[in-house]
């Protein structure tokens, strides 16, 4: 195959840039790591689905405010799910995460938080 760092296809020349690092490349902003805790017993894949679905929900209504409930985030990464306490998610958004009990789905607790800020050079 050929190289893509600097290629020639008739008159014009791509792939120039591929090795260059660009401000809001990939995912942006600020990130939660966060850990989802099942009161007893372990958590089905269904149940993570509800939380997964409910994280997305402002207010927990999804009528897009965040009055009587928690703010709303995107789910962008889920790690290896067998299970047993904790499932991690990694949330995108700039809103208030909930970490008290049944915040987002009774007998659950989303917790843990890890707060990364990816941040634009100016």
């Amino acid at each position: 195959m050929a190289s893509l760092v600097s290629s020639t296809v008739g008159s014009t020349t791509f792939g120039a840039n591929y090795e260059q690092i660009v401000n809001t490349q990939g995912l942006s902003g600020r990130l939660l790591v966060v850990d989802v805790l099942k009161g007893s017993g372990d958590m089905t894949e269904a149940e993570l689905v509800s939380i997964i679905k409910a994280l997305g929900n402002a207010g927990g209504s999804g009528n897009g405010t965040d009055t009587n409930g928690p703010d709303a985030f995107t789910v962008v990464g889920v790690s290896a799910f067998d299970g047993s306490d904790p499932a991690y998610l990694v949330l995108q958004g700039t809103g208030t995460l909930s970490t008290s009990a049944d915040a987002y789905v009774t007998g659950f607790t989303v917790g843990g938080v890890t707060n990364i800020e990816l941040g634009l050079a100016v």
